[in-house]
């Protein structure tokens, strides 16, 4: 399916050669992976890194993780309102400040000595929580949108580990280990513009996206709390998988170099990215191609039959693990490709055929937002639990229980979605 062609009338800054089709689709997707793969230039060097702990803090890593995901979290939720009322020309500078404000966080923890510095952290993380949907905002709406947010989700999954083979390699290098995420947040300043400015050159969805996919429009609270009352079950049952996925793929991120590690493999500043190359390749392949399916129901069923299939598939390579019947590379990789499919898919398609098939007056963002703060509310809970956990065994059985109990909710979850949007009809 092609993607939707630019008006004129919307966009006469734009050169003739912008109007093909196919050059508007990688456009997007460049646009948008790039700005928020530079995004976790600023989130996620840190973690590749090894902190001294104290009598007090005796394992720091956890509390600096926390602290960041706390601040993320707050975003989250302050985003429900921010995104959802987002007006499009606020977009760019509100990216930019928020970037900044996140990078002198970075030159804080830098300069802070420890165990201080842990503010420092979540200082960064409250910025950084409302990029996804200003960036989002840009995307949605449109006939090719899933390509678009799959282009964008790939800067996650890819950039989680670019970024940290960068904090590794900067650490190799010499770096200190304070100095080293401020000094990866400078690598990523300039192509950061850069794929800002793309992002600001991408025209407005056509009069065919609008007739497709409705049109798209600031959320004010009476509208946001009508949306819920409509579809508040099947969102509920949606948000608690998106919860369960969103607390064990954050903890295989933050934690990739102790998985790995228990896994019997030294992590290295390529195997990061490597691992992640191949989960990005098979997630955007899955999720990317609900743009051939018109039919916005039978989009939404389907998507959420693929989620259960990439839990399912989780559950399987834990289970292999645990058998000895998987080496670390090829269970961390179908680990990602099973939880990141879920993931991916409500960032892709769930909330975007939702709204296109109801026609009610919203956004994405806000349904991403109130998923979001949910998803990382429930993360910094786990954290809090895993530090006063006191029973015995090593922080892979802690994963491998999380995981096992998130995936059984999280099917039996998204089954219930399945049953109440099959009742959803089409509207005109």
């Amino acid at each position: 399916m092609r993607s939707s062609p630019v008006r004129p009338e919307s966009s006469p800054s734009h050169p003739a050669w912008f109007a093909a089709p196919w050059i508007q689709t990688l456009w997007c997707i460049a646009a948008a992976f790039g700005t928020y793969a530079c995004m976790y230039g600023f989130r996620k060097p840190f973690t590749a890194g090894s902190y001294p702990g104290t009598a007090a803090f005796p394992d720091p890593k956890v509390w600096l993780v926390t602290a960041q995901v706390l601040g993320y979290t707050i975003s989250k939720f302050a985003g429900i309102r921010v995104i959802a009322e987002m007006q499009p020309k606020r977009r760019t500078p509100m990216l930019l400040g928020l970037i900044a404000i996140a990078e002198l966080a970075l030159l804080g923890f830098a300069l802070v000595p420890p165990p201080w510095n842990i503010a420092c952290l979540f200082l960064n993380g409250l910025p950084l929580g409302m990029v996804f949907g200003l960036v989002l905002g840009f995307l949605e709406g449109r006939r090719m949108t899933e390509a678009f947010v799959a282009g964008l989700c790939a800067s996650f999954i890819l950039a989680d580990g670019i970024t940290k083979s960068v904090g590794t390699e900067l650490l190799h290098q010499g770096v200190p280990a304070p100095w080293m995420p401020f000094t990866a947040g400078l690598i990523f300043v300039l192509p950061l513009l850069g794929f800002t400015w793309m992002l600001n050159r991408i025209p407005p969805p056509s009069a065919l996206d609008v007739a497709a996919r409705s049109e798209r429009a600031p959320m004010q609270r009476a509208e946001r709390l009508a949306f819920l009352r409509r579809h508040g079950l099947g969102l509920g049952m949606v948000i608690l998988a998106y919860l369960l996925v969103t607390v064990i793929r954050s903890l295989r991120a933050d934690f990739a170099p102790e998985l790995w590690a228990a896994l019997g493999s030294k992590a290295n500043s390529t195997l990061f990215t490597r691992s992640e190359l191949w989960v990005a390749l098979g997630v955007i392949t899955a999720n990317g191609l609900a743009v051939l399916i018109h039919d916005n129901r039978r989009a939404l069923i389907s998507c959420l039959l693929l989620s259960i299939g990439g839990l399912t598939l989780v559950a399987a390579s834990v289970l292999a693990s645990r058998a000895g019947l998987l080496p670390a590379f090829p269970f961390m990789v179908l680990l990602g490709l099973g939880m990141y499919v879920p993931y991916v898919a409500v960032h892709t398609t769930v909330f975007e055929r939702l709204i296109a098939l109801t026609r009610d007056r919203g956004n994405i963002g806000y349904l991403m937002y109130l998923a979001d703060a949910i998803g990382y509310l429930g993360y910094v809970a786990v954290m809090l639990a895993r530090r006063l956990w006191k029973a015995e065994g090593s922080f892979l059985e802690f994963f491998h229980t999380v995981t096992l109990a998130s995936v059984v909710i999280g099917i039996l979850a998204l089954a219930g979605a399945l049953l109440a949007f099959r009742r959803l009809r089409a509207s005109a």
